[in-house]
């Protein structure tokens, strides 16, 4: 769960030090993955940083972060700006990029029946 606040956290702060206007935040799941995605009006997307960057610069890791901590990252231009998208499935999930999932159990299979009495997918 750590590692998803985390990222919610660089993402909101990049759009608002680096984007003109205003950020928006929309979490989805989609019964493998929790997709975190902050759309802005900036059309400018991110530069990849070099590791050998100034070491003492106090900024310019947070897309780095994200990406050592998602499952996947996505970066794409939409409607005249950008959206970054980072994906997190749960330990020991299927791949959410991969082909449909091959289950016995059907909760898997239909995300409508998890597990009703919760527990907590993103712990492992």
């Amino acid at each position: 769960m750590h590692s998803v606040l985390l990222c919610v956290s660089e993402l909101v702060t990049n759009a608002h030090l680096h984007a003109a206007g205003t950020a928006h935040l929309v979490l989805t799941w989609d019964g493998r993955c929790l997709h975190i995605s902050v759309a802005d009006a900036d059309p400018r997307l991110p530069r990849a940083r070099t590791p050998e960057g100034d070491a003492s610069a106090t900024s310019g890791r947070g897309l780095g972060i994200v990406t050592a901590l998602a499952d996947s990252l996505d970066v794409h231009a939409c409607h005249g700006g950008k959206a970054i998208t980072a994906c997190f499935r749960p330990a020991g999930g299927p791949d959410p990029h991969g082909a449909e999932p091959h289950s016995a159990d059907p909760r898997r299979a239909d995300p409508d029946r998890a597990d009703p009495h919760g527990g907590d997918p993103w712990s492992g």
